[in-house]
């Protein structure tokens, strides 16, 4: 993003957790009045450490159509609200780029408040503002403190930010220059142009095949009056899902659900994009002068609601989710030293998303390092898993959620996940039940029903060089040899 954290977290090393869930040390609730009284700022709440707690979810839906789950968390006197509307690039239309410009505008001026004075006015109140937009939602997140007389004043200057932004004219004209000359750089990045094309040729005339930051003759059309019109469909409150979690009572949490709801513009949910055609396998050759070559294989994968979801990450994360030991890794950076980082991911969305692997390599070993990789996956997928790989997978998922979820901000990201994408409210033990039960064969049986090797695009970006047979491979190789040969 041009302006701001990008918040996005990749699916391929998600780890969900179950109902036993990481909080605060800070139990004594005498303790916890106290420090909500004195905190003047979130950053006196740093280093806080969790401790192990139930985590109970809480849902409704307010009179105007938004979602809400709240979990109560009163170790830490903080709160955490994560807005997701069905509002990300998928619905940009005929105005790419639409999406990503109105979350960037949303702090950019409200009544009688510039940019400048919303931004004094959080900082004032110790609290933090970020906003973002992906494929399928764009996300807007408020972390305040609790205690009412920082958390009533944060609350209604984030309502003003979320449901009613002005969209003054000079920044529209500020941000659209900034967004075509991010564009234009990424024209110059063999990383980014590898994937721009990988999405033009899994998706073709799909809404997710173009990429969230639009394109040059899309964002120079946008108007102020296009993203009033794309503010007051998408940000609406029946197409919105509040995910809230700190220290609140179910009473409280209601009252300011109601608050934010009420200041959203008033309208339905809007229909998810529909599903992509699969694209014929294909490769194209994009040439760059470099020392370097750019790969990604893509095929579509999955809708975040699959029921094959926990198998397939299990087996992704054996293949090329979890970084060492890892089959791609062992094999092409491991036993062979020919890329710094090999790795794979579902990128699971309302509609199917796309399964991808990325690595870069010497130019003149790029033919049979995408040879090579191509087979590594054939072979995963013909066989599956050893028993080993499966068993150490699942004590890696299981024995690291307590960590992945040490924090509010991290549960609250995970319940914004289950509202939007309409995953039951049991999902955490779900999600570790089905980790925990799977079988080698069940594992095959997914891979292969999901993946082919044969099927898959295929995307270089480099110079076209004489290429070198592959290296004969060697058991164990130094991360420090494994670097010196990529580079």
């Amino acid at each position: 993003m041009i302006k701001r954290n990008d918040p996005r977290h990749t699916i391929s090393g998600q780890v969900m957790a179950d109902n036993s869930v990481a909080q605060s040390d800070l139990k004594d609730e005498a303790t916890r009045s106290s420090l909500g009284d004195k905190l003047e700022t979130l950053k006196e709440l740093d280093g806080k450490a969790p401790a192990r707690r139930a985590l109970s979810i809480q849902t409704w839906t307010t009179a105007e159509g938004a979602k809400v789950l709240f979990v109560e968390a009163h170790e830490l006197p903080m709160l955490d609200i994560f807005l997701n509307f069905a509002a990300g690039s998928s619905q940009d239309n005929e105005t790419p780029g639409i999406a990503q410009l109105t979350s960037y505008m949303l702090d950019e001026g409200v009544n009688g408040k510039d940019a400048n004075a919303i931004a004094q006015g959080f900082e004032a109140l110790g609290a933090q503002l970020e906003t973002g937009a992906y494929e399928d939602r764009a996300t807007v997140w408020l972390r305040s403190l609790s205690v009412a007389q920082k958390r009533e004043p944060a609350l209604k200057l984030f309502s003003e930010v979320v449901g009613k932004p002005t969209f003054p004219s000079d920044s529209v004209t500020r941000l659209k220059n900034l967004m075509i000359a991010n564009i234009e750089s990424e024209k110059r990045e063999p990383r980014a142009i590898a994937w721009n094309e990988l999405y033009k040729k899994i998706y073709g005339d799909h809404p997710y095949g173009h990429r969230t930051n639009g394109n040059e003759k899309g964002i120079s059309a946008i108007t102020q009056a296009h993203l009033k019109a794309f503010h007051a469909k998408g940000y609406a409150a029946g197409n919105a899902v509040i995910a809230m979690i700190g220290d609140l009572s179910t009473e409280e949490a209601q009252v300011i659900a109601a608050q934010v709801s009420a200041s959203l513009p008033k309208g339905p949910k809007l229909a998810k994009a529909g599903d992509p055609v699969e694209p014929k396998a294909s490769a194209t050759h994009i040439e760059f002068p470099s020392s370097q070559t750019q790969i990604l294989l893509g095929q579509l994968g999955i809708p975040r609601n699959d029921p094959d979801y926990a198998a397939l990450m299990a087996g992704n994360s054996i293949l090329g989710g979890s970084g060492f030991g890892g089959r791609l890794v062992t094999e092409v950076r491991e036993k062979r030293g020919l890329t710094y980082s090999v790795w794979s991911t579902f990128d699971a969305q309302k509609a199917s998303g796309a399964f991808i692997i990325e690595l870069q390599t010497r130019a003149e070993m790029s033919e049979s390092t995408l040879k090579l990789v191509q087979k590594t996956v054939r072979d995963f997928i013909a066989n599956g898993p050893t028993q080993n790989e499966l068993d150490n997978v699942k004590r890696k998922i299981i024995g690291s959620f307590p960590l992945e979820l040490a924090g509010n901000g991290a549960i609250g990201t995970r319940l914004a996940d289950i509202g939007f994408y309409d995953l039951p409210t049991s999902h955490f033990d779900d999600y570790m039940a089905a980790i925990q039960s799977l079988t080698v064969q069940q594992v095959k049986a997914v891979m292969s029903k999901h993946l082919s090797a044969d099927k898959m695009v295929v995307v270089t970006v480099g110079p076209t060089v004489p290429q070198k047979e592959l290296p004969e491979p060697v058991e164990k190789l130094t991360s420090q040899a494994a670097d010196a040969k990529a580079h």
